[in-house]
């Protein structure tokens, strides 16, 4: 641990991503050792299934390190493309009218632009508000202006909606890059990683949790797997795996493990509530057809990071008392 700590910033960045993609690396040579060795027609489907996992974590990966090679600006370019993509693809399940055009023209040409704007520019306190108080109440000024009152309420809620989640939840990621602890400068690589991490944890902990306790779900018209008991178990986990890699980040044990909580609590729950989105729009896939990600849209691979990624940031800025 301290020959970690005499390793400069740079070079303790680049052994993460070294062990990270040494270990994804292993792991495809084992799965592709194993689909040489043995083919089963029963276990396909499972194969498949792991197999666009694994892809799916390659390109995350592969996302995390442009992010840090590219610095702060490069970083907020690439997950605003990701905002971008993610809220179309969440617009193109719901139903619009031609009347929410200059709606939709506001949210993806100018508020999210703006939105990373301000968080290239460290403008973090107009940041925090500009979406929840100025465009939520700037979208039905622009929808009322097109003059077509029909479900008047229902569409501005689906396009606030969108933008909330897509493009400001999604905002926060980049920004944690930018945070500047006393004795910690320039290691937001680690806070992002480590956030990632305890919300996938989580995501990996509750599936497991559900098969395995067999419980009622909470709401079975959303979710049959969900449960409040899965849900604390596979939080309690990620507080767990947060708690062994407070060595990375500028929190102590007990504060990691807390804020892994609240991050692994914020995500799971904010894929709950998609869950039901894509039960309203009638699919099981936002993109609902194969995209980048495998056989499932973008938006269900970010949308728990996009629910825990403005809490965790919040929550770090207020207990640190992080001033700009």
């Amino acid at each position: 641990m301290s020959g970690l700590r005499q390793l400069t910033v740079s070079q303790q960045v680049g052994l993460l991503f070294l062990l990270l993609f040494g270990a994804l690396l292993l792991v495809s040579a084992v799965a592709l050792l194993r689909s040489l060795r043995e083919r089963i027609d029963e276990s396909r489907d499972q194969h498949e299934r792991f197999k666009r996992e694994l892809r799916a974590l390659w390109i995350g990966a592969s996302v995390f390190w442009l992010a840090w090679v590219s610095g702060p600006v490069g970083a907020t370019l690439l997950f605003g493309v990701l905002s971008f993509l993610a809220l179309r693809e969440y617009i193109t399940l719901m139903h619009t009218r031609r009347s929410d055009h200059r709606s939709l023209i506001l949210a993806f040409f100018i508020v999210l632009p703006l939105q990373y704007l301000l968080v290239a520019n460290r403008n973090f306190d107009l940041f925090s508000v500009f979406i929840p108080v100025y465009i939520f109440l700037a979208i039905p000024v622009v929808s009322a202006l097109a003059g077509d009152p029909e479900r008047f309420l229902e569409r501005n809620a689906k396009i606030q909606w969108g933008i909330m989640v897509c493009v400001y939840g999604m905002s926060h990621t980049p920004a944690l890059l930018l945070l500047q602890f006393p004795n910690h400068e320039d290691r937001g690589a680690f806070l992002v990683f480590f956030l990632v991490l305890v919300v996938a944890v989580a995501h990996i902990a509750q599936e497991a949790a559900s098969r395995r306790l067999r419980r009622r779900p909470v709401a079975r018209h959303i979710s049959r797997s969900f449960s409040y008991r899965a849900w604390l178990i596979g939080a309690l986990v990620a507080a767990f795996v947060g708690g062994l890699l407070y060595w990375i980040t500028p929190f102590k044990p007990g504060q990691a493990m807390v804020m892994a909580l609240i991050a692994s609590a914020c995500g799971t729950m904010g894929e709950f509530v998609m869950k039901a989105l894509k039960r309203d729009a009638g699919v099981h896939y936002w993109g609902n057809r194969a995209s980048v990600t495998g056989a499932v849209g973008l938006l269900d691979r970010v949308a728990p990071l996009c629910f825990a990624a403005p809490v965790f940031f919040h929550s770090v800025r207020w207990y640190f008392n992080l001033s700009f």
